[in-house]
């Protein structure tokens, strides 16, 4: 046995073994995820499943279950009341099967390619959910009867579901959002600072029983896989495991192994057990961070001050992922933490498991959850403190670390690491093209034109079914392409489905201006003009046209009418010999009136009034305008009928694109020349 555990330890001494194991891996990866096929064993056809409970979560009086059957599938239910399901029940689910979509919106989320990653390839929408028998898994038998035991706690089982089982769902949503944006949110994802205070625990009884240390580890490690395996195995325990059992062989068998190479070594068994790993941000967080510690630990020792040394490489190293995938960035983050994570792993996560035994403890631990969600909240209110910028090439995040690296080794890199961010963040000012993005907010309008420093927002776009779309959509849109202010909201009209997130968007987003139609306003409109009114924001109506970096927007009024849709602003603008017009809900009639008033025809691209109505977009007036492309802004199966079948024919000689089918659409105008870009669902 000594021979061999030589012999390993002379192989594992090799000075590039890791290095040319880890390029590999790498290429392993490369081939793994291009050559992978994402195919289902179910057709539209299936309508009935049977599967075993793996999550699951009401809200809304909606369920959202993961069922694990022939291959995983997420289940919707709508229901108010709950059910009696458990995790490992199984069930048999009727109803229609639905392919996830692609983010129709660029840039955002793609909750497909997500899915896909996770061998997840279908949703089934339930007509009906019953159970057929109980769980009979010791795993799911323990998971329940911690979450049994949790509900009896009333004040702080939110925040004990979070750090014992990883389950944050009833944090209150402004909350979380406040630690995402505050740079905190890692401190309520099981990971590594929870494992090791397990491990200490553990190992300081273990050691009152036995000396031998690797009866110990292995004490140690059966506890960690059993609670890994009752969290469902997320991949910030799976790594950090994994480095626990890595770096537990290389101490007690004495292999010598260097620290960074233990940590090349945590990636290359991971990314082997999934290649997709790579594409978690939960991984890229934990894995960078921990990486770059291990790598500077010397340096780090050897600060003045521990804490904060640690604290801003954590903030370096963690800022390209951060800005990639929300970019915005809590600049304040770096101070926050030092007095956050020991506030959080000395005195919340302790009695919270402490809680959990004493439940008497719940007043106590709730006074402390209130001060850190005050704090938090508090913080989160001043943006000073929030640096956003667009989202990244993959090149200029490569540059980043470069910079980080270097800056880590010499102080004086720091400069080229703030110049750096300062040119990312004024791109826009150098940006001479003009993009004209219609997006894709279900059945409602709502386009985006951005011209250098300009971002001009045309209707907010409204819909009773989908909830605050501005948050979702058109916001984190806005700052992934680096856009922190629209100068001009211009509101084609008073209809819910064209305005009806106008009141969330200017409570979220800065807005400058806002510009009304001609006609008096409805109800929707002086709600919105009361929050314009108390935050100081100007507002027009029945304006003429509007100056944009030497270009013009002109609006073509024609008289005022008896009805919104027609007193809908129609829009007309002309750039670099492009020419765009947007109808809004305009008419029949508002159309005739603008033939007989302005000498407009041959357009470029043509907004399609009222979502392809029949009562907008008359022959007469396609003709006229012979648009080269036209574009409908429509929800799929939506109730109307929309778009009209004879407005359809009208613009046959028009190349026609639609939000429900072809997801956004960008119209950008580069060196003179129309380039179009679709977002397909």
């Amino acid at each position: 046995m000594k021979i061999y555990l030589i012999r390993l330890k002379n192989i594992l001494r090799f000075r590039y073994l890791f290095k040319i194991l880890l390029v590999l891996s790498l290429v392993y990866i490369f081939l793994f995820i291009k050559f992978d096929k994402k195919e289902s064993i179910y057709t539209d056809l299936d309508n009935e499943f049977i599967g075993i409970v793996t999550s699951y979560k009401y809200d809304n009086e909606r369920y959202t279950i993961y069922l694990k059957s022939d291959e995983e599938l997420i289940v919707y239910f709508d229901v108010i009341t709950k059910l009696d399901i458990k995790y490992g029940d199984k069930l048999q689910v009727n109803g229609s099967i639905s392919k996830p979509k692609n983010n129709t919106i660029p840039n955002l989320f793609n909750y497909k390619k997500y899915l896909e990653r996770k061998k997840i390839y279908n949703i089934v929408y339930a007509d009906s959910v019953k159970k057929i028998s109980n769980n009979e898994n010791i795993i799911y038998y323990i998971k329940n009867k911690l979450i049994e035991r949790i509900d009896n706690i009333p004040k702080s089982k939110m925040y004990i579901k979070a750090f014992v089982l990883g389950l944050k769902d009833e944090i209150n949503k402004d909350v979380l959002s406040s630690y995402s944006e505050n740079g905190i949110s890692h401190l309520f994802a099981i990971s590594g600072m929870h494992i090791s205070l397990f491990s200490v625990v553990i190992f300081f009884f273990i050691k009152k029983i036995s000396y031998n240390n690797y009866y110990n580890y292995l004490v140690v490690l059966t506890f960690l896989i059993l609670y890994m395996l009752i969290l469902d195995s997320p991949i910030s325990v799976v790594r950090t495991i994994v480095m626990f059992i890595i770096f537990a062989i290389n101490k007690l068998f004495n292999l010598k192994i260097s620290r960074v190479d233990l940590m090349i070594l945590v990636f290359i068994v991971i990314s082997l057990f999934d290649p997709y790993v790579i594409y978690e941000i939960s991984f890229q967080f934990s894995y960078v961070i921990s990486f770059f510690l291990v790598v500077f630990n010397k340096k780090i020792n050897n600060s003045k001050n521990k804490k904060l040394y640690m604290s801003f490489i954590c903030f370096l190293v963690s800022f390209p992922i951060v800005i990639y995938n929300f970019y915005q960035v809590s600049l304040i983050s770096i101070l926050l933490n030092l007095f956050m994570i020991p506030f959080v792993s000395i005195i919340i996560f302790p009695l919270s498991i402490i809680t959990l035994i004493f439940p008497f403890l719940d007043n106590l631990l709730y006074i402390f959850i209130k001060i850190l969600e005050s704090v938090s909240l508090f913080i989160n209110e001043f943006d000073i403190f929030k640096l956003q910028l667009s989202k990244p090439s993959l090149i200029l995040v490569i540059i980043y670390y470069i910079l980080i690296i270097l800056s880590i080794y010499n102080k004086k890199y720091l400069f080229l690491f703030i110049l750096t961010i300062i040119i990312h963040k004024n791109y826009t000012y150098f940006d001479n093209n003009l993009n004209v993005l219609y997006l894709d907010v279900n059945q409602g309008d709502s386009t985006l034109i951005t011209y250098k420093n300009n971002t001009i927002l045309i209707d907010t776009g409204g819909s009773y079914f989908y909830d605050n779309m501005s948050l979702s959509r058109t916001i984190p849109y806005l700052k992934s392409i680096g856009r922190n202010k629209i100068n001009y909201l211009i509101l084609t009209h008073g209809d819910y489905d064209h305005m009806g997130e106008a009141i969330n968007l200017v409570e979220n987003f800065k807005v400058e201006k806002v510009i009304f139609n001609c006609g008096p306003y409805n109800d929707l409109e002086n709600e919105l003009i009361e929050v314009l009114d108390k935050k100081k924001i100007k507002y027009y109506s029945c304006i003429k046209e509007l100056n944009i970096d030497n270009n013009k927007l002109h609006f073509l009024q024609t008289k005022e009418y008896d009805n919104e849709n027609e007193n809908s602003n129609v829009i007309y603008m002309e750039l670099n010999g492009y020419k765009f017009i947007f109808m809004g809900d305009a008419g029949v009639e508002k159309e005739k009136d603008i033939l007989e008033k302005y000498n407009v025809s041959k357009i470029d691209v043509l907004k399609i009034g009222h979502h392809g109505s029949k009562t907008s977009s008359d022959k007469n007036f396609i003709d006229e305008m012979n648009p080269k492309y036209s574009v409908i802004s429509v929800g799929k199966n939506n109730r109307y009928g929309h778009p009209n079948k004879e407005v359809l024919n009208n613009l046959n000689d028009s190349k026609i694109y639609r939000t429900d089918q072809d997801g956004s659409i960008m119209f950008k105008i580069k060196k003179d020349k129309l380039q179009i870009e679709a977002c397909s669902p």
